[in-house]
Order: structure tokens, then C-alpha cells, then sequence
């Protein structure tokens, strides 16, 4: 029975802070209504926002991939023939350097519309493609440096990959040698381990150092053994590179 009694005074006790919890909540909200009001407003205002942000970032990312697409098919466009005449249903350009300028100012339309979508990662990765086409190599690396630190690897890898290219050409092999090192550490699906390991065997060879090529291209060969039928692509590229070493 006195178990029976502590029991219930237990449950009185819990029932009774649970009633004045209810009734203290209730009070609140009485006294403060205008307050849980403006409260509630600002929560639906917010998602608002939010849904409105997405929305306006969707519509942009779809602007800015028609715009790079349009881009991309300018440098598509193909080179008339010296002497031919301009036939305006057939576009064309009259030299690799205009259709370059072209696609370049097109592609930086997209940089500057749409600073905050994908496309415009991609389009500036083919701004500095132009630019180094235009000879412009000191806009080409900066540009190549901002792609390099992108999210997205295989972005982040194709920049490196042109980045290295860039300093090759401006001589400055040790700073290629290093990127190459690094995507043949991480390969990814855009820039693969094989295809870093022959510009690096390349790099080598033309920095003068054939001992560090000739062990580059003897690795591609060990990772890559003929097949059943033939040798494999990469196998038949570092053999061939390796006879002209010698």
C-alpha cells in the first residue's frame, strides 16, 4: 500500500509539472502571440528566400550552360580556306586566332554573367585554352590556377593538366614535372595516370633528362602489358617513345 501511495504521489507530482508547464507555455504564448506571429512570418520568409535563391541559381546554371554550349561550339567553328569567300549560312572564320578571340570573349561573357555556377568554372578553363592560343601564357596561368582550385576534380585535374602545358612552354619544366607527379599520384576519369606519365616522360626527355624518361615510359610499358590480340595504346606509345630515346 505505501508503495502503492509513493507511486501515486510521484505521478501527481509529475503530472502536476507537466500541467504547469503547459499552462507557463500557454501564458507565453498569450502574452507574446504578436511575437510567435512575426516569429512565424520570418520562418515562411526565410524559406522563401531560400526556395527563391535555388530557383534563381537553377535558371542561371541553365542560361550560363546554354551560353557555354554556345561558346564551345564557336571554337567547333570551322577555318576557311585562304581565298575563300564568306558564305553567312555556313559560319566560319578566317583564322585560328579569330575564331580564339571569338570563343575567348564569348567565354568570358559567361565568367562575368554567371560568376557562381559550374559553367562558368568551365568556361573559364576555356578562357585560359584561348588565351594561351592567343600567346597570351600570363593570363593562361591565372586562369589555370583559379580552374586548379575548383571542387570539382575533374575540372580541378583538366586545369592542372593545361597548367603544366603552360609552364613547359614558358620554360619552367621543374614546376610541369611537379603537376605531372601529382595527377599521376590521383588520376582522375578527365585526366588518367597513363596520360600524365607520358607528358612527364615527354617533359624529361625534353629537359634533358632521358635516364628519368626512359624509366617513365619502362613504368607506362609494366602497367600497361600487351593484350591478348595486340599491345595496348599505351603500351605501343611509350615502346615507340622509347626507341627514340636511343
Amino acid at each position: 500500500m505505501r508503495a502503492q501511495t509513493r507511486h501515486q504521489l510521484k505521478e501527481d507530482r509529475f503530472s502536476r509539472v507537466t500541467i504547469d508547464a503547459a499552462e507557463a507555455t500557454a501564458h507565453w504564448s498569450v502574452e507574446h502571440k504578436n511575437k510567435v506571429i512575426a516569429g512565424a512570418v520570418v520562418v515562411l520568409v526565410l524559406a522563401a528566400a531560400v526556395f527563391g535563391s535555388w530557383y534563381y541559381m537553377n535558371q542561371q546554371d541553365l542560361r550560363a550552360s546554354a551560353e557555354l554550349g554556345q561558346a564551345t561550339r564557336t571554337l567547333d567553328t570551322p577555318i576557311r580556306l585562304a581565298g575563300m569567300p564568306v558564305q553567312p549560312e555556313y559560319p566560319s572564320f578566317a583564322s585560328g586566332t579569330e575564331r580564339a578571340r571569338e570563343a575567348q570573349k564569348q567565354f568570358q561573357a559567361v565568367v562575368v554573367s554567371y560568376p557562381h555556377t559550374k559553367s562558368a568554372d568551365f568556361a573559364r578553363y576555356f578562357v585560359a585554352l584561348t588565351a594561351e592560343t592567343l600567346g597570351d601564357n600570363a593570363s593562361a596561368e591565372a586562369q589555370l590556377k583559379t580552374v586548379a582550385a575548383v571542387g570539382n576534380d575533374d575540372l580541378a585535374a583538366l586545369g592542372n593538366f593545361a597548367l603544366a602545358s603552360v609552364y613547359r612552354n614558358t620554360n619552367r619544366p621543374k614546376d610541369a614535372i611537379e603537376i605531372y607527379k601529382k595527377l599521376i599520384a590521383k588520376p582522375t576519369s578527365s585526366v588518367s595516370k597513363v596520360t600524365a606519365q607520358l607528358e612527364l616522360g615527354e617533359t624529361y626527355k625534353a629537359n634533358g633528362q632521358p635516364v628519368d624518361a626512359k624509366l617513365i615510359y619502362e613504368q607506362v610499358q609494366k602497367e600497361n602489358p600487351t593484350l591478348p590480340a595486340a599491345p595496348s595504346p599505351a603500351y605501343q606509345i611509350a615502346t615507340q617513345r622509347l626507341l627514340d630515346l636511343k
